[in-house]
């Protein structure tokens, strides 16, 4: 009697890490089908030469048809606009900097695309993401464990850092222990049309976009003024040493607060067209010369659309050794690992991804959670996500505050 294969639905991307992902299941004797979804058709702001869904959509049916796998299509664009876009335009409203590819994989691919693999009857969805699951049975339950790619390079499990035990129940990672070097080897012998294109960049589904344009869409630009910020600054007078698991909640709070930026900490040096469309540690953008080195942003605020900057790269305003994060926005993958109220963790961190790895505790408080690095920490943005690992596990993450 023939035992029924497994079915696997991959989300094919028109990309090459999709197409090998595909190869690889129905190498593991998978019943799979291709499934791409358009979440995104609106030009505005898009740099024109950078991939249109439209050569995606061609792209992965023409793998689909060289791996003999059926081919499906559906339009998410609505959801897409209301759980991602909508979002990305709200918080940089409020002065914060979003990572919609985050949100895009809890959001959008291990929730309502997947909802879409099951209809088509899988029993898991699959995706060209360089990261790997393992199960583990701990008290008679299995737990799920998302851990790092083993190519280094190109990790990303960081992009999944919101994701639950129920999605990563059903989600497959098929090229999680390959090199990229090797995944492009394969589809350059498979003749694959996707095997030198390139990756795809800027936000996940939209493309490589002007983003200041981009968010002109829904935010307007307003006149304000550029603020320099000299490097012995009061403002920077922190004493980082008071962090640690004995502090009071109040002070590890104060501690973790970006610099209260003001007029009168600074000088006036230019203008620019609307504080939101700035992000901290932005060297692009600012059209502000005739300073011995590059002027980067360290602060902003969008209530009174301020712009501050510090001249150099090392400049005390680009870095914080504390962060918080609000407890409604904590979120453990494993939550058998969650830390009680009290409770605090030597772990590594990143607060962005392709950051190498950073030390640092992590300590649960009645009013959030707070990271305290051994190394202060450049550009820390308020809407970014910090992940947190043990060993090559990440085990949970939140929303920097």
């Amino acid at each position: 009697m023939s035992v029924k294969k497994e079915k696997v639905v991959i989300g094919l991307s028109g990309g090459v890490d999709s197409s090998i992902a595909a190869y690889v299941l129905k190498e593991q004797g998978y019943d799979v089908i291709g499934l791409f979804m358009k979440n995104w058709h609106d030009t505005t702001g898009v740099l024109k030469a950078d991939c249109p869904w439209l050569d995606d959509k061609f792209d992965a049916e023409s793998v689909a048809r060289k791996l003999n796998i059926p081919f499906h299509f559906v339009d998410l664009s609505d959801h897409y606009r209301k759980r991602v876009v909508d979002y990305m335009f709200a918080e940089y409203e409020k002065g914060r900097t979003p990572n919609p590819d985050v949100l895009c994989n809890r959001e959008i691919k291990f929730d309502v695309f997947m909802d879409e693999a099951m209809r088509l009857g899988a029993d898991y969805v699959a995706t060209g993401h360089y990261c790997r699951k393992e199960t583990e049975i701990i008290n008679g339950q299995p737990v799920y464990k998302l851990l790092a790619g083993a190519d280094q390079n190109k990790d990303q499990s960081y992009f999944l850092c919101q994701l639950s035990q129920k999605q990563l129940e059903k989600a497959l990672f098929p090229i999680g222990d390959l090199q990229k070097p090797e995944v492009r080897r394969i589809a350059n012998e498979l003749k694959l049309v996707t095997a030198h294109k390139k990756d795809s960049q800027g936000i996940c589904f939209v493309g490589k976009v002007d983003l200041p344009v981009f968010l002109q869409q829904k935010l307007e630009a307003k006149k304000g003024k550029v603020f320099l910020v000299e490097p012995n600054s009061e403002l920077f007078q922190r004493d980082w040493s008071r962090a640690d698991e004995n502090s009071a909640d109040g002070e590890l709070a104060e501690l973790s607060k970006p610099f209260p930026f003001h007029p009168r900490f600074g000088s006036r040096v230019g203008d620019h067209n609307g504080a939101h469309f700035y992000t901290i540690g932005q060297r692009k953008g600012l059209n502000i010369g005739g300073f011995p080195e590059p002027l980067f942003v360290i602060g902003i605020n969008v209530e009174f659309n301020q712009v501050y900057v510090g001249m150099g790269q090392e400049h005390p305003g680009l870095f914080r050794s504390v962060i918080q994060i609000q407890p409604s926005e904590v979120h453990w993958i494993r939550p058998d690992l969650v830390l009680e109220i009290g409770e605090s963790l030597r772990l590594k961190v990143r607060i962005r991804y392709r950051q190498p790895l950073q030390d640092a505790v992590i300590i649960q408080r009645t009013n959030g959670m707070f990271i305290v690095f051994d190394e202060p920490q450049r550009g820390v943005t308020a809407g970014q996500f910090a992940a947190w690992y043990r060993d090559d596990e990440l085990i949970g993450s939140g929303v920097i505050g």
